[in-house]
Parts: structure tokens; sequence; C-alpha cells
């Protein structure tokens, strides 16, 4: 997907995208790792047809990943998180020393992933990672992976001498029913030249089909949330950073668009956007979830008093259905496409594409028909499917990458809170 101050890797929708390099002249000793980027996309054809198994198992991802935050939030706080209302517990079987910043490049890895590049170990070995707001965990493929892990730049913990067993092992639920299951170490990290020490990190003794090398191209994955998320029941990385000085400010920003992308680690790249920021106060610390006033359908509120998890890891906006339904008896010409590409999807007139907007803060932020538009339904089709997608999460929505991709996000560690600007 798009460059960020911080190795990034985030599911995102069917645009083509080029990396771009952070030029603000405020941020020094930043460094830049560049990546290159896959041609297709597996969510939509060469025509212009969305595919539906990709667009499902997105959703099935989407899924297990909360059910996994869930878990791991009651397990590290003993109570549980206040949006989870079991809907997604069996969501698994469903379909100087201080540095001022850093700066990481990403890719869109065949329109559903943003990948980047970090090294962990002594000597460093460099991996591929996907970035996730959307959970808090370090995994690579260990030694010991065997054939699921065939493809991939392996950990091998024996041969890093900063490398040290925790003796415990961790397993996290996918949403095609399988797991990955690891050993937990900690070790040494370094992303866009900023170094954590003592990082726990999984090494992965089998990888779950998702993520072998034909569906899953990084090497692994680095959640980017807090630690009450953890399955690990760790630091996420950003924090780790943040704790040992390297960073000068705990933040990071994060630009998703068709050019200049980038993750910004220890502040903002305020050459990457204008105005002011619009905040918002996480309203429970475990993942990036803020208040959502507002989905807006030509300028007039479809559905309002919402809550949304700010998640550059998943591509699709998701909502709860009968809010989702609302949302489109909004738009004239709009059809459940349950049929066509699965439960949770609609359509709408590709030739009436409706103006959409979500309001944090008080500040509606547009969703570009480009963006909101995933493509069309089947080939020679006058109907195309929406970027908002329904499943029964619980209360609240997830605003993905066909949302993010139209703002510059701050995610605020210090004060944890969130913020939009308008894109420069």
């Amino acid at each position: 997907m798009r460059p960020i101050t911080f190795a990034l890797a985030v599911l995102l929708p069917l645009c083509n995208y080029v990396v771009g390099v952070p030029t603000s002249s405020s941020v020094t000793n930043t460094k830049i790792i560049p990546l290159s980027k896959r041609t297709a996309s597996t969510l939509v054809n060469d025509q212009g047809v969305v595919s539906a198994p990709a667009l499902q198992s997105e959703l099935a991802r989407t899924r297990s990943k909360l059910a996994r935050g869930f878990s791991a939030f009651q397990k590290n706080t003993g109570v549980a998180h206040p949006s989870d209302t079991g809907n997604l517990s069996s969501s698994a079987n469903t379909n100087s020393r201080k540095r001022a910043t850093g700066a990481d490049a990403l890719t869109d890895d065949e329109g559903s992933l943003w990948q980047g590049g970090i090294s962990v170990g002594t000597p460093p070995v460099d991996f591929t990672v996907d970035f996730d707001t959307g959970s808090s965990d370090l995994f690579l493929p260990g030694q010991n992976c065997g054939a699921t892990c065939e493809g991939h730049t392996i950990f091998n913990t024996a041969a890093s001498s900063t490398a040290v067993d925790q003796n415990q092992r961790a397993s996290l639920a996918f949403g095609d029913g399988s797991t990955v299951n690891a050993d937990i170490f900690e070790d040494t990290v370094t992303v866009a030249g900023l170094t954590a020490t003592s990082q726990t990190v999984g090494a992965a003794t089998q990888y779950s089909a998702g993520f072998e090398i034909d569906e899953f191209p990084p090497d692994g994955l680095m959640g980017m949330a807090f630690p009450q998320i953890s399955v690990f029941q760790a630091d996420p990385v950003f924090q780790t950073l943040i704790a040992q000085g390297v960073v000068t400010a705990p933040e990071f920003g994060v630009k998703l668009a068709t050019t200049g992308s980038e993750l910004f680690l220890g502040g903002v790249d305020t050459a990457l956007f204008q105005g002011d920021f619009t905040m918002s106060p996480v309203t429970q610390v475990g993942f990036w979830q803020i208040d959502l006033q507002a989905v807006n359908v030509n300028e007039k509120a479809a559905v309002t008093g919402l809550s949304a998890i700010i998640d550059t890891g998943t591509t699709l906006i998701v909502g709860d259905p009968d809010n989702v339904a609302a949302f489109y008896a909004a738009i004239p010409g709009s059809a459940d496409a349950s049929e066509t590409v699965g439960s949770g999807f609609f359509t709408v007139p590709c030739d009436a594409i409706p103006s959409v907007s979500l309001t944090f803060g008080g500040t509606a932020f547009t969703v570009s028909p480009d963006t909101f538009n995933l493509g069309l339904v089947s080939a020679g089709s006058n109907d195309c499917v929406g970027g908002v997608t329904a499943s029964d999460l619980g209360n609240f929505w997830v605003a993905g990458d066909v949302f993010l991709q139209n703002v510059y996000t701050s995610f605020d560690v210090g004060n944890t809170r969130v913020g939009f600007a308008t894109l420069a």
C-alpha cells in the first residue's frame, strides 16, 4: 500500500498506488525503505469485476482479527471489552541515541496488503511484514515452521545472539478456521532505522493457509494497536520504541493514497497534509476506537451515533447489518448483493456513485467515488459493489482503507487519540 514512517502493511481497496517519499523540511534523521509494487489485484480483475471470494475473505479476516483482540483484551485486563457483544466469539470458523523520526515506504500487494521492511536479530536479517493498526503482535516464520512457511524468509532464532526464548507459546486464530502457532522470543527489531531491543516476537511453528506464500507474500505481520489486545501479552513495537526513548514523539502518521503513501514514526509529516487535525479521543484503549458521529449520503446523515475502530489492516468499511442497510436505503438504486457477491455486500449504480462521508469530531470527511466503488459486480453490469459492507460484528464499525486513503491520519499514542486532516 503506501509508505509510512514506520513499516506498515495494510489491507487496501482496489486502486493503483505509487510508493512515495516523505519530504517534510521539518523532518530530520529520517530513513526511507523503498518497496516495489505488485501490479495485479486479487480483489478485482483486469475488466474491473470484483472477486467475490476475495471480498468474502477480507471480511472473514476482519472478523477473526477483531475476535482475537477482544479475547486478548479480556485475558489481559480481566474484563470484557465494552464493544464485545459476543457476536465474534466463533469468528475463527467464519468465512544520537534518540532519533527524531523514521520513515518506511510501503507497497500495495495485489490491492489488499501494504507491506514494508524491518530487520530482526543480531546480525540483523531483513523481513517484509504487513503492518496493521488493528492488532498488536509481531510474528514471523520460525525455523521449525516447515512446509507452511516455505518461500518466506525464516526467523532463525538460533542464529541471533540477541534472541531470548521466553518458553511460551501462543496461537492466533484466523478467518479460514486455521491458526498461526508461535514460540515467543525477545529480540532486537529495527524499523526505518529505529531500533527496539528486547522486543517480543513470535517465531511461527505453523502458518495458516492464508499466510502461505501464494496467499500472503509478506513474511509476517506487525501490529500497531495497544498492548491490551496483544495475544502475546506484550508491548507492540511502537510502544517499545516510545518506552526506550527512540522516537521523539509518541505518535505516528499515516497517508494511504494513490500517490506518496507513507507511514511516519515519531510524529506526523507536515508536508503531507494541510490545515488542522480533527482529533477524537480513543473511547477504550485497546483498538484505535473512536466515536463515529454519522455516516452521510449526499451530505445528509443516513445513520448516526456510532463507534468505529480505525484499522489500516482492513480494506473495507464494515458496519452492523441494520445501520448498513439504512445507509444503502439512502442511496437511490442500491441493491442487496448477497446472492452475487456475498452476505453483507450491496451494489449501487455505476453511473451514479453517491457522495459518501464519515463524520468524526464534528467534521465530515469525504470518501471519494473511486475508493467507495470497489468494481463491477459482473462483466458488462451497470451495478458496482459499494465499499461499505455489513457483518454482525456488534455495536461498532470498522473504518478501513476505503476511508483512510482519503485522509491523513495521526495515531497519537501519548494522548490516546486519533486525528484526521485533509491531504495536501
